[in-house]
């Protein structure tokens, strides 16, 4: 299966953000839950094995944009390897916030993530990710995610890519070790000074901007140890004070 959608937003008249446009295509079904809010509604089973998914989201001057989805993702076995593409331009003194719910990687699949996000000077991204290493009770299939942000003059603000499910990686100790989840987000806020916690860190970039990283047991506790992150980082600032979650914070090591 091929799937293609997309979300751009415009600057009305008076200075309000609307969106623009809006493309579904199953199972990646899109509404408008709020002025400048949308969310991602699965409309059918998947990805699964051989899917090519994409999302494309353009983000205009001056313009708002949040976007989640309704539910967990949950990735399946089939004929091959599912892939999801997502890529982002946000416009000169735009706001995205990308947090959608868990991917969860069921046992078998084979799937590649690719975020390619384009920032233009001053805009300001929250964009959270975060995988679940299989259903209750059962192993994760294979995820490689690569996970690319570049500033609008083409320098990179960040390049990562991480393999979920590698049999020969994952249960050592300076990668995942027992951890049932891995959760980034990523900031265009920059933290003031690195900070380390119980299954979290806090790591501003070398040009701008600041990678919180998680690893836990289940996706609450998970979610909560990346909310405290995004909280450190915005504390001191005012420009994405409004997006930090209200998760506990973990113990300082």
């Amino acid at each position: 299966m091929r799937a293609d959608a997309a979300v751009a937003t415009g600057l009305s008249s008076d200075g309000r953000t609307v969106i623009s446009r809006m493309a579904s295509a199953p199972p990646l079904t899109l509404r408008q839950t709020g002025p400048c809010t949308v969310h991602l509604i699965s409309t059918a089973a998947g990805p699964l094995g051989g899917d090519r998914l994409a999302l494309d989201l353009d983000i205009a001057p001056r313009t708002t944009l949040e976007l989640g989805s309704v539910a967990a993702t949950l990735v399946l076995p089939g004929e091959g390897e599912s892939e999801m593409l997502v890529t982002a331009r946000v416009g000169a003194g735009a706001t995205l916030r990308f947090t959608p719910e868990p991917t969860v990687l069921a046992a078998g699949c084979d799937h590649r993530l690719i975020v390619r996000l384009m920032l233009e000077p001053d805009a300001t991204v929250l964009w959270r990710e975060e995988i679940v290493f299989g259903r209750y009770g059962e192993e994760p299939g294979r995820c490689h995610a690569r996970f690319d942000a570049t500033s609008g003059d083409g320098r990179p603000v960040l390049r990562q890519e991480f393999t979920v499910g590698d049999p020969a990686l994952g249960t050592s100790s300076a990668v995942f070790g027992s951890a049932r989840c891995v959760g980034t987000t990523f900031l265009t806020a920059t933290a003031k000074s690195p900070l380390v916690a119980d299954g979290v860190a806090v790591l501003p970039l070398a040009a701008s901007g600041t990678l919180v990283s998680a690893l836990a047991g289940d996706a609450v506790e998970l979610r909560s140890r990346l909310e405290w992150g995004e909280r450190a980082v915005c504390v001191d600032g005012d420009d994405l004070v409004a997006f930090s979650g209200q998760g506990r914070a973990p113990r300082i090591q």
